[in-house]
């Protein structure tokens, strides 16, 4: 299992993902500005779905969805976050990336799973070749829902919900090797200095940004 590590700028950062040299990847905290330092990034309105979106080199909002692809030299891709659970892929043979948003309702539609297929239908990527990184969310520690959405995840009454073991197991299912998924087991609400949280915070909560891209100059 990976170790996640901050690195100055405050971004958490995996280290098996550090190892491939082409590759820009990071967790933002509350305590950096993503877009400040990342001025190249697609987003896309959020809607808890399985649409993946390919960027194709472009920036700024790209439409509705939750997942984005891309595989453009000097291009990254994000999503935003504040308890749903934040997943970048990265397919090492390919030089290809995701980045994934996954509330409830995502996972329960399968979005982990959905873009793992949109990178083989769109870059050629084999599953086997992609690694996987679950970012900081709500922990199942906090993360107790009723009865009705206890019910999507096979529970009774209510419960509480592991999401990012939900879209690890989602990650497995679809082919991606256990040995190359990186779960930071960072939970939002938890950690109020570090993340923000939307159940904790309610509108006041702000929103973090994961980011995955390929570098301009590919080492």
């Amino acid at each position: 299992m990976s170790v996640f590590y901050q690195d100055f700028h405050q971004i958490y950062r995996v280290p098996e993902l550090d190892a491939l040299g082409w590759l820009e990847h990071g967790f933002g905290t509350r305590l950096v500005d993503i877009p400040e330092m990342y001025r190249s990034l697609a987003t896309l309105k959020q809607i808890h779905s399985a649409t993946c979106v390919a960027a194709k080199g472009r920036r700024g909002e790209l439409g509705a969805g939750d997942a984005l692809l891309e595989n453009t030299p000097g291009a990254a891709v994000a999503v935003r976050t504040a308890d749903c659970i934040p997943i970048l892929l990265a397919d090492e043979r390919n030089r290809a990336v995701a980045a994934v948003h996954a509330g409830w309702r995502g996972t329960v539609a399968q979005i982990a799973r959905r873009a793992v297929e949109a990178m083989r239908e769109r870059f050629g990527s084999v599953p086997a070749d992609v690694h996987a990184a679950i970012g900081p969310g709500i922990g199942k520690c906090c993360y107790e829902v009723g009865p009705e959405v206890a019910a999507h995840f096979g529970e009774e009454g209510r419960a509480r919900i592991d999401l990012a073991e939900a879209n690890r197991m989602q990650l497995v299912a679809s082919g991606v090797t256990a040995e190359r998924i990186y779960a930071s087991n960072l939970c939002t609400m938890c950690r109020p200095s570090e993340f923000h949280s939307y159940r904790r915070d309610r509108e006041a909560a702000g929103r973090m940004y994961s980011f995955a891209g390929i570098r301009a100059a590919v080492q």
